[in-house]
């Protein structure tokens, strides 16, 4: 009888080393999700700038002005224009649309028109009205998307990615201004 009660059941060995072997998968998953991470903050970025541009949008149909939006690979700015000097020109004491910074592992890819859009790593510089030799220059300049005074957008494809684990999310933006994640179908 003493042989079957012994192999009735586990020694206290056996579980200490299942317990450890647990422990330590479970650790290595929970690490793993904490260092790629994975798509919601993505997402996040994505509904920030989708609501960012609806407010950009109702100010212009509001206040009958226009605005841009230009991007850079990590970072992105809210411009407006100024019909009397004919210039594109920073928004100033607009907290609401002030310059926003991505996170270093998150950068922009732009899509106008189906042709990708090369973005540069810092924002235009805007020159002074009275320097003519310069207005030449900055009345090229433009926004990549402009957001018009009657609520139209530029068509878009904006992606949000992360290179370094190949994550990514994608804005749409139509003519009629209507911007949603691409794969949604509300």
């Amino acid at each position: 009888m003493n042989s079957y009660s012994r192999r009735a059941g586990f020694s206290l060995i056996e579980l200490l080393v299942v317990i450890t072997i647990v422990g330590i998968v479970m650790s290595i998953a929970l690490l793993s999700l904490g260092i790629l991470g994975d798509d919601r903050d993505l997402q996040k970025h994505g509904r920030r700038m989708i609501a960012l541009v609806q407010v950009a949008q109702d100010e212009a149909i509001m206040q009958g002005r226009e605005f841009g939006l230009e991007l850079m690979a990590g970072s992105y700015r809210f411009v407006e224009y100024d019909p009397l000097l004919n210039l594109w020109g920073e928004l100033i004491g607009d907290d609401t649309l002030r310059m926003r910074q991505l996170p270093e592992d998150v950068e922009f890819d732009l899509f106008l028109e189906g042709q990708r859009v090369l973005l540069d790593l810092e924002p235009a510089d805007f020159a002074e009205p009275e320097e003519n030799a310069d207005r030449v220059l900055s009345e090229r300049y433009a926004p990549h998307i402009l957001i018009f005074s009657s609520g139209d957008v530029t068509p878009f494809e904006l992606h949000i990615l992360r290179p370094l684990d190949e994550l990514s999310v994608v804005l749409q933006g139509d003519l009629l201004g209507d911007i949603k994640f691409a794969g949604d179908e509300e």
